[in-house]
């Protein structure tokens, strides 16, 4: 299981490792229900989903590649420090 969560409205990841705000590799499982709507000719379209459970597996540094230096961090505050931004 990741140690870090989802980021929520005010919050976004930063990698501690090399300072990275904006590439993650990001593994989660979704158990979902669909409403799926089929045409005469039987092509469908997804018209509605919800999200019955989700489980966040792993975030993983898209430029140094490590999974366990991934931290939350305010938006405002986030590239205070001259780490790369967004």
């Amino acid at each position: 299981m990741v140690a870090v969560a989802l980021p929520g409205a005010h919050q976004r990841w930063r990698c501690g490792g090399c300072g990275n705000l904006t590439r993650f590799d990001v593994a989660r499982s979704r158990r979902t229900t669909e409403y799926w709507h089929f045409d005469l000719a039987g092509e469908h379209v997804v018209e509605d989903t919800r999200v019955l459970d989700e489980v966040l597996e792993s975030v993983t540094c898209r430029w140094c590649g490590r999974a366990d230096a991934i931290e939350l961090v305010d938006r405002a505050g986030a590239d205070v420090d001259g780490s790369p931004g967004a």
